[in-house]
């Protein structure tokens, strides 16, 4: 029948609801992993800064141990930050950085210059940057010193994470995504395809 809208399925809004909780219980885990010892954060400390209650975020993730490992993982956030053909993956990058912290106010990869607070957590986060990021790109690259590359770029996109959302550069901040990631972008790609970038 014309002008009438299907209403979702049973359990799609619950589902939508859940799925709200989860990424806000992770960005708040993410946000004190940033500033507190893995050791001195509680998952009540976790809930509420994402509003909702301990039994929740075990209901979740199981536990503290299980909620800070997804929390360590950067296999999601390096599946968006690599989305994109070689080609173009520079700019790709950059924006993305920029983009996550604007939207979302999660940076995909700053949570690593946080790893000397967490002792032997800071060790896994270090394993799982290496594996997950750096690695995984230096595998899409090729020609000469492919690791080398990968992580002269990974570091050129922490840095501008670190200007963005750490020292807060005013000019950094007030600029337009797009204008930036035009700018920034072809810095990076000279790593990914040397000779290939613009001025390369």
């Amino acid at each position: 029948m014309r002008g009438v809208s299907t209403p979702p399925a049973p359990g799609f809004s619950a589902r939508r609801d859940a799925e709200a909780t989860k990424a806000a219980i992770l960005t708040a885990a993410r946000h004190l992993l940033a500033r507190h010892a893995h050791g001195d954060i509680t998952l009540r400390a976790v809930a509420e800064r994402a509003g909702v209650s301990p039994p929740l975020i075990v209901k979740y993730f199981g536990n503290k141990d299980a909620l800070f490992a997804r929390v360590m993982s950067f296999d999601a956030d390096a599946d968006a930050l690599l989305d994109a053909p070689l080609a173009g993956l520079g700019r790709h990058m950059a924006r993305h950085v920029l983009a996550s912290q604007r939207e979302r106010g999660a940076d995909p990869l700053l949570r690593i210059a946080f790893a000397p607070l967490h002792g032997d957590h800071g060790d896994i986060l270090r394993t799982n940057f290496r594996t997950q990021v750096t690695e995984r790109l230096a595998a899409q690259l090729t020609g000469p010193d492919a690791g080398l590359r990968a992580e002269l770029a990974v570091a050129a996109l922490v840095g501008l994470g670190v200007m963005y959302g750490i020292a807060r550069g005013p000019h950094l901040r007030e600029t337009d995504v797009e204008a930036i990631a035009d700018r920034y972008g072809p810095l990076v790609q000279a790593q990914l395809t040397p000779g290939l970038a613009p001025g390369g």
